[in-house]
């Protein structure tokens, strides 16, 4: 007799490995599948807390599903993601007739017709996979201007599922919180500049930020095409690898992934539990000055903990151009004119654009005329990064802080430091903004580290709380280029080691009560 917490595992926790073990073993459908998580983000994402982490669902999933149950029956599976529903950041392109939209949270987007699948999309369709819908984010990715985390025109304001009315960070914020509370069972990011890391750590999930130029960005509404790259959230190492696994690799519509290693490794080989044995980790010390006590410490204590499972720690690994690093504004210029070009590269090559905008300068006039919903009130009236963005052009200064970027994130940042520690990555607290990684394009993953205490005070919501009791938070694993199966073992490793993620679950309104056991069946 098999138990029904055998035939129906919990939704909140449960892996990409059990949903494919039940789906093999027909204890439940992907229409099934779908169906409970249908249930599960309509209980909490504008009902109950309204946490507001998808901007809208597929709706043609359900008939999917049943195409891929079909197919599994009659063919056999198509690999680990068949049939198993995934959750996309709004800025990534599916095909109009499916009847989703992309528009990076934007109403002058509403509508367009992209003229085809982002090319991970295609990749995770390849392998089976659904899509479920699309998850809210910062509006453009973050690149409007200063406004909470998490807010969108099209999606509202996003929150945490472990604060109430906790700040939910971003900008891939609904694909953090979605996978954070098993509104599907995994998402895609994207990041720029923390975009995948730091809300992954502020909702207790795993995200991994590969190399710019590991997964194509084709199809994929730009922030910075030099920073830019497309990567998983996941509640666990070995799921954001199933991911990275289907999503990673070239593609001619993507310039950037032709230069990465002509055979990509198998990153499942990557999820050893001696994954730390013999590795030489470094901190950074001077980029923790300014972090939250509660959290240095909690990283502290477990520097412990690399050292019993055969990790050496140099602590004090601190950059050579640190001070320079801190006091460059570069990254502004690159950020700014890459955006101007790219959304109009973008928007030039959609097939229809209801609202008529073809430039970041209609952008900018679209939200002015459409302020109630675009620029409301209080929180929400900035699109200053949008202007400076505007008065950019692609000149000397432009390239000129481009290379110099690249020196101060790459060659004299996190190279120089790892060949002059002799290390194999550096570790920090993923809360830490930490701009080296982001400018040099290269890979971070981080894991679930610890929560903030009990008795913490509850920060006032302007919209949202910047602190309270229970938030998350995590630690990341950096690296230089394409060194993702070593930052994977390393974080794979840890992670079976602490379960920190198991120790705090979110708080009970925001965890949704509907399991396979209450649609299997019906």
């Amino acid at each position: 007799m098999v138990n029904i917490t055998d035939r129906f595992p919990d939704l909140y926790e449960v892996s990409i490995a059990e949903l494919r073990n039940g789906l093999e073993k027909r204890h439940f459908t992907s229409v099934d599948l779908v169906k409970a998580y249908l249930a599960r983000i309509d209980e909490v994402n504008l009902k109950g807390p309204a946490l507001r982490a998808v901007i809208e669902v597929n709706p043609s999933v359900l008939q999917q599903a049943a195409d891929l149950d079909t197919e599994r029956r009659l063919r056999g599976s198509r690999g680990p993601l068949h049939g198993i529903p995934i959750l996309l950041k709004d800025n990534i392109a599916t095909v109009h007739g499916e009847g989703l939209n992309t528009t990076a949270g934007s109403l002058a987007l509403l509508r367009s017709v992209v003229p085809r699948d982002a090319h991970v999309v295609s990749q995770l369709r390849a392998a089976g996979a659904l899509v479920l819908g699309k998850a809210n984010l910062c509006e453009w990715s973050h690149s409007r201007g200063k406004m909470p985390p998490g807010w969108s025109a099209r999606g509202g304001q996003g929150l945490s599922p472990y604060v109430p009315l906790g700040d939910p960070s971003g900008s891939s914020s609904g694909s953090a919180v979605g996978a954070a509370i098993g509104l599907a069972a995994a998402a895609l990011g994207t990041d720029t500049h923390g975009s995948i890391i730091m809300p992954s750590g502020m909702n207790n999930v795993v995200g991994l930020k590969p190399t710019v130029g590991l997964t194509s960005r084709a199809g994929v509404i730009p922030s910075a095409v030099h920073q830019d790259t497309v990567g998983a959230i996941a509640r666990s190492v070995a799921d954001a690898v199933a991911l990275l696994s289907v999503i990673a690799g070239p593609d001619p519509r993507d310039d950037f992934t032709l230069a990465q290693p002509p055979v990509l490794p198998d990153y499942t080989k990557a999820l050893r539990t001696d994954g730390l044995k013999g590795a030489r980790l470094g901190i950074p010390r001077k980029y923790l000055e300014d972090t939250d006590s509660v959290i240095v410490a909690a990283f502290d204590a477990v520097l412990d903990t690399f050292r019993s499972l055969g990790a050496t720690v140099v602590d004090n690994a601190d950059f050579p151009d640190f001070e320079e690093l801190r006091a460059s504004r570069h990254e502004g210029i690159v950020m700014n004119t890459e955006l101007k070009v790219g959304i109009g590269k973008y928007i030039g090559e959609l097939l229809e654009v209801p609202t008529g905008v073809k430039s970041l300068a209609d952008i900018i006039a679209f939200n002015i005329a459409h302020a109630d919903q675009e620029l409301p009130s209080p929180f929400w009236t900035d699109q200053s990064k949008l202007i400076a963005a505007e008065k950019t052009t692609e000149d000397q200064t432009y390239l000129d802080a481009l290379g110099t970027d690249k020196d101060l994130g790459a060659t004299c940042g996190i190279d120089a430091t790892l060949k002059q520690f002799n290390l194999d990555a550096l570790i920090l607290p993923s809360a830490i903004d930490f701009k080296p990684a982001a400018i040099a394009g290269y890979p971070v993953i981080t894991v679930p580290l610890g929560f903030f205490p009990p008795d913490t005070p509850l920060a006032p919501a302007e919209p949202t709380r910047a602190s309270g009791p229970n938030r998350p938070f995590g630690l990341m694993f950096v690296g230089t280029a394409f060194s993702e199966p070593a930052l994977i073992s390393f974080a794979y490793a840890f992670e079976q080691a602490t379960h920190a993620r198991l120790k705090r679950r979110a708080f009970p309104a925001a965890v949704p009560r509907t399991q396979l056991s209450d649609v299997v069946g019906k």
